[in-house]
This record gives structure tokens, sequence and C-alpha cells, in this order.
């Protein structure tokens, strides 16, 4: 384990990076707005831009989002790059938004849901980065035949789509490796972000604490509901994607039931009909994450969030989160 102090934010990845305390904003569609992307890497982060949230939830056109994002702060920023290859024209997209982000001079990606050679091609010809979304062995290995830079290590404790496995697992599983890694999920408060540096980690991504910011695009309700939640109110919904999502135990959560229906789960196991079924559940997640997020009623009660809410009391700006768990650190 490592001791934590004055010295612990300068880790591999915060250099890197070039940012000066190692905390990702996680990529969050339909959360991520341009506005938190900015406020996180302002304050000393990095923000990562979740490329269908800022075009069809925010309404930017790619290449204009970046440079507004960029109007509003100067330091790193990022870019999540979902690889796998669900439809030929979504892949074309992710080219396209993907060579328009190194263009406006973005030198941080993240991969998930493939294999990133192809990524990895593109952004090490500029002197990028990119750092690999994994849960299991068998991802990591693929990210690093791939090339990858570092490993964002998904636990069981994640919200979206969690891991299998505890932070110290996975710690103990892909240390060897020898590749920076990062800690996504059950960082809530200093505490946390502290215990992720002793274990070894060199830095930590957090979604669901950066929701419930004042920057952050989603409702108030939805703020509200991540301040009120405690950990055992965390499921695992397989009703948005087909495989198990953690979200909040809301009454609309509890009406419809957490397992996928019948039909969905034979069809998913299909080999004929599972890219079919994973393209209904896209399109129409698409549609429910954002009309939940967004609504300013709460009527609409689908929320993605971690069991990091345990540890998140307040509705507070990015960067004063940033600037509480440096502080913490470094007089630990």
């Amino acid at each position: 384990m490592n001791s934590v102090g004055r010295d612990s934010l300068d880790t591999v990845f915060a250099r890197q990076a070039g940012i000066e305390v190692p905390i990702i904003c996680g990529a969050m569609y339909p959360c991520t707005n341009p506005e938190l992307v900015a406020a996180v890497s302002e304050a000393g982060g990095i923000g990562i831009i979740q490329p269908i949230s800022l075009t069809y939830v925010y309404g930017h056109e790619f290449r204009e989002g970046i440079q507004h994002i960029r109007r509003l702060t100067a330091k790193p920023i990022g870019m999540n790059v979902l690889i796998e290859k669900s439809s030929k024209s979504y892949h074309e997209r992710m080219e396209r938004w993907l060579d328009i982000a190194l263009e406006e001079g973005v030198r941080f990606i993240i991969t998930s849901l493939g294999k990133p050679d192809w990524v990895v091609q593109r952004v090490h010809a500029v002197g990028g980065l990119v750092y690999h979304d994994v849960t299991e062995r068998k991802w990591a290995e693929k990210g690093i035949d791939g090339g990858v830079d570092g490993l964002i290590a998904v636990n069981n404790r994640a919200g979206g789509h969690a891991g299998g496995r505890s932070a110290q697992e996975l710690y103990n599983m892909l240390a060897g490796y020898k590749l920076p890694l990062i800690c996504a999920g059950g960082i809530g408060s200093e505490r946390d972000f502290m215990a992720a540096l002793r274990l070894g980690y060199a830095g930590v991504q957090m979604g669901t604490r950066f929701i419930a910011t004042t920057e952050c695009g989603a409702s108030a309700a939805y703020k509200r509901a991540i301040v009120a939640a405690q950990e055992p109110d965390i499921v695992m919904s397989e009703r948005i994607t087909g495989v198990p999502v953690s979200v909040i135990a809301t009454p609309t959560v509890r009406r419809l039931g957490l397992k996928a229906g019948f039909l969905a789960r034979w069809m998913l196991r299909g080999r004929r009909t599972k890219h079919l079924m994973r393209t209904l559940y896209a399109l129409r997640s698409l549609w429910q994450l954002k009309r939940a997020s967004l609504d300013a009623s709460g009527n609409n009660d689908y929320w993605q969030a971690g069991k990091s809410v345990a540890g998140i009391d307040d509705i507070e700006p990015a960067g004063e989160i940033i600037r509480r768990y440096a502080a913490a650190a470094r007089h630990a």
C-alpha cells in the first residue's frame, strides 16, 4: 500500500495527463454537459467528453461543442470512445468524432467495449494517451494487446455498467501489468479517494459524485435523489440495456422490476438475434435515460447511480469537490 500525503497527487497518471489532481470525471450519458467537463478540468482534474451527450442531449455540433469547452478552460480535457462495432454507421461516426477531437487538441482518450487498437494508433500518432475500461483480466489483456497506456478498473461499486469485483481484487489482479490503474467505482468522499490512492491506484474516476454538482446538466430531482440515497438503495437492473446497470431503487424501478423480459433474454442469448436486441435496447435507453435524467418534475425516476451515494451529502460545485479531495490527500 502507498502512503498518502503531500506528494500523493503526483502520480504517473497525473504526470501523463498533465493535470494537478488525479481525478477523472467519467463520461456519463446523458449527464455529461460541457460546463461540467470544463469545471472539473479547470479545477485540476480532467473532464471527459461523452460524444452522444454533447450532440444528442445538449445540442452541440461536435466540433463546436469542443470549442465551447475550450472557451471555458484551457486545461486538459478528454473524450470517451465506445469502440463496440454495433453498426457500421455508428463506428464511422465515432471515427469522425475521434479525428475531430484530435484536431481540436484533445490528447486523453478513454476507450471501452471492444479492442482499442485503431484508437491507439490514431492517438499515439499525435502524442496522446489511451486508457481502457476493464472489469476483468481478459478485457485488460485485450486493451494491452492494443497498446493502451493505462487501465480504468471498474469495480462492483460503480454506477452504470459496474464490474463484479472489489477495488482491492481488481488492483491485485491488474497490478502485475505495470500500467497505471484508475479506480472507478465507490468514490464519493475524500476518505474514498485517499483509500484508492493508498491501495496503489494512480487516480480515480468518479461519475455519480459529479452528477450531484451545480454544473451538471441533470435535473435537480435526480441530484436530490443521489444526495438522499444510501448504499442499500443501489440495485442492478437489466431493464435499461439488457445487462445489469446500477440504478437507484425508485418507485418506478420497483414497479418495473429488475430482470429483462423472457423474450429479451432469449434474443440476447442468440448469435443471430443478440445484435438486434442490443440495438433495440440502445435506442430505447437513449430516449429513456435522457427523458428521466433531464425531467425537472422527477416523475421519470429511472436514475443511474453507484454505491458512492453513501458519501455524497450535498450538491456543490465540481471545483470545490476537486479542491477538497486534493487538500485532504495533501494533509493526510
